[in-house]
């Protein structure tokens, strides 16, 4: 009997977990379609390119894989399955409709919460105590498909984007682990995907991380927490130099129980640094960065005196 066969578009972590798991089902992975590291972007999480040239896996890059030409070329390969697993392009019609049982993809939220873009950094920013992974049937709308599979993970109340990310990536193995079987054996356990009941987010940029110390400290709070080094981080400027948030916690109290007058913005009490915001409460800043450099007290009550 032949192995069921399959073209995956993968990368990040997710994509090594993922395309470790169709293995161990006994999956023929025929094509890997990935990305190139981009040079300016910190590369934290494994990598699909040293998984494929390990096991002998043929991997392509296409800056557009919703060519004519590569589209061809898919057709060629007559996969039983499509899998993406945070392949950050979108893939048109016409592809999805190339392997013979169907297409799939591993999103990072519990659908229909947070379509779209960058899920994880969303739900911590909106302060979420909840998400996890999705496996769902791909159509061209993006994260609509029916939902095959899903498991939930904790958000705790100091978790930074990149925690989650890291549980997120289990939870994605587990879901792929569980789902697989019914759908090689070619009965898939559907369950519709309202979307009513959810919402769709764009992509974030560097800028969005910039601190406004007039919101809440739980807002500010839940921003440093959605875009922790290493990601980008959550900044602010003064005295004309960036300066990031490396590491903090919320600390709630109010500024006057801290020290009296506090103007919003960062304060050193004591050898002790604090971000006060616009509801009067405080986050206690653990490690501050300037030009990637972690700065000392010193350092710091030098730029905050």
């Amino acid at each position: 009997m032949n192995k069921p066969s399959a073209i995956v578009f993968a990368y990040h972590s997710v994509g090594v977990r993922g395309i470790k798991s169709l293995l161990a089902r006994g999956v023929e992975i025929k094509l890997v379609v990935s990305h190139e590291d981009n040079p300016n972007e910190t590369i934290w999480f494994e990598s699909v390119a040293a998984l494929c040239a390990e096991c002998g896996i043929e991997r392509v890059t296409p800056d557009n894989p919703n060519t004519p030409e590569f589209i061809a070329q898919l057709k060629s390969y007559a996969p039983d399955f499509i899998f993406s697993f945070y392949y950050r392009n979108m893939l048109c019609e016409e592809i999805l409709n190339v392997p013979s049982r169907g297409a799939y993809n591993l999103h990072g939220s519990l659908l229909p919460k947070y379509r779209g873009r960058v899920p994880v950094n969303w739900a911590v920013l909106h302060g979420e105590t909840e998400t996890g992974a999705t496996l769902h049937e791909m159509t061209v709308k993006p994260d609509a498909g029916a939902i095959i599979e899903q498991v939930a993970v904790p958000i705790l109340p100091d978790d930074t984007a990149f925690e989650v990310f890291g549980k997120l990536t289990v939870a994605s193995e587990q879901v792929l682990w569980s789902a697989l079987p019914g759908i090689l054996a070619g009965h898939p356990n559907r369950t519709a995907n309202d979307l009513s009941k959810g919402s769709y987010f764009g992509g974030r940029k560097p800028e969005d991380g910039r601190i406004d110390w007039s919101k809440d400290a739980k807002d500010v709070y839940n921003l440093h927490r959605a875009v922790a080094p290493p990601y980008p981080g959550a900044f602010f400027d003064h005295a004309g130099s960036r300066f990031i948030i490396e590491k903090a916690r919320f600390y709630g109290q109010d500024a006057a129980e801290i020290a009296l007058n506090l103007p919003q913005g960062i304060s050193v009490v004591d050898n002790a640094v604090f971000g006060i915001c616009g509801d009067g409460k405080a986050i206690k800043i653990l490690a501050l960065q300037r030009d990637g450099k972690t700065l000392s007290i010193e350092e710091v009550k030098y730029y905050f005196a």
